[in-house]
């Protein structure tokens, strides 16, 4: 049953294994690594050549799905190949590290972020942060016309007119931490609303950002930076990113994380790896590379100019180490009223 919710969540496809070489010297000094990463390849790629430039460790980078990664993890047990898991939300992370798949993190690396995006095990800790917005076509609507809350995407407004992606794994873990705030029969309610609303269904934030651009809706459930990455392709598209009222599930911040694989052979190399993504410049490149705006979470860091302040955005109060129990609570509703199959 729950190798069938982590399926369920996501894509079960997954990238091919990237090739690369080398396993260690004759010292013992490790020359490759493998990397599971979900990630989208894109968007990391520069970060993986640079960490190869910088210490000669080639890296074997496995792209796919969070959770088609956490599955596997699950699956290979102590045999797995993976020396690092790279996830998008901290949901799969909780996953992997409640069955001992992840090994404890050193306090100086979980101490260069907030204890907000980490958990007190140091099973993982935050790469980036994301909050959850509502982006709309700015030539069809005003700021003024918008929701102040989620709740409020039932009205008929909306009808027809909402676009959200129920297999994304950010939207999972919404649903997950809204399912804890607000209870399951007030989300189950919200969701079958939506649903005689006739909301449009995607298979990710990309297409939702796109469909808003090209007015086939008017409005979507995405992560912030997903605007920024489709306007750095199209940048003439009228899309923008509105923010919920402070405290509404709906501004919920989220982050992208990572850990060392209990299994590893080659723990000394993995944890360069994970603090090289906490290093400055690669958070500068997350915040602020082409089409990137994640929100970097090391002191010293800049985010994309334009972007509200990260402690500007007043999400729930909510526990991202609950996800690892409230993201099979979400997906259990999804298939439920059947957003999900």
């Amino acid at each position: 049953m729950k190798k069938k919710l982590l399926g369920a969540a996501f894509s079960a496809s997954l990238a091919a294994l990237a090739v690369a070489g080398g396993a260690a010297t004759a010292t013992g000094q490790a020359t490759s690594l493998t990397i599971y990463s979900g990630r989208d390849e894109a968007l990391v790629e520069p970060i993986m050549d640079r960490f190869t430039r910088d210490t000669r460790i080639e890296l074997k980078v496995r792209y796919a799905s969070s959770t088609s990664l956490a599955t596997a993890l699950v699956e290979e047990g102590g045999d797995s190949p993976a020396d690092v898991f790279w996830a998008t939300e901290p949901g799969t992370l909780g996953l992997i590290a409640a069955r001992g798949l992840l090994k404890r993190l050193p306090p100086k690396t979980v101490g260069k972020v907030s204890p907000r995006f980490s958990t007190p095990s140091r099973r993982w800790v935050g790469t980036s942060a994301r909050s959850r917005v509502l982006v709309y076509n700015a030539q069809a609507l005003t700021t003024q016309q918008l929701p102040a809350s989620i709740w409020g995407l039932t009205s008929p407004r909306w009808k027809g007119k909402l676009g959200l992606a129920p297999t994304n794994g950010s939207f999972q873990a919404f649903l997950g931490a809204t399912i804890h705030l607000h209870g399951e029969d007030r989300v189950r309610d919200w969701l079958r609303g939506l649903r005689e609303n006739d909301v449009r269904f995607y298979p990710n934030n990309t297409s939702i950002v796109q469909a808003v651009g090209r007015g086939d809706i008017e409005i979507g459930l995405v992560n912030h930076y997903y605007l920024y990455n489709v306007l750095a392709d199209t940048p003439n598209l009228p899309v923008r990113n509105h923010w919920f009222r402070a405290g509404d599930p709906g501004a919920l911040v989220l982050v992208a994380g990572a850990g060392i694989v209990s299994a590893t052979e080659k723990p000394a190399a993995a944890q360069r790896f994970v603090d090289f993504l906490l290093s400055k410049w690669a958070q500068r490149f997350i915040a602020r590379g082409p089409g990137a705006a994640e929100y970097p979470l090391v002191k010293g860091v800049a985010p994309r100019p334009g972007l509200p302040a990260l402690k500007s955005i007043k999400g729930p109060r909510y526990n991202l180490g609950r996800l690892s129990t409230d993201l099979s609570a979400a997906v259990r509703l999804l298939l439920e009223v059947g957003y999900i199959k």
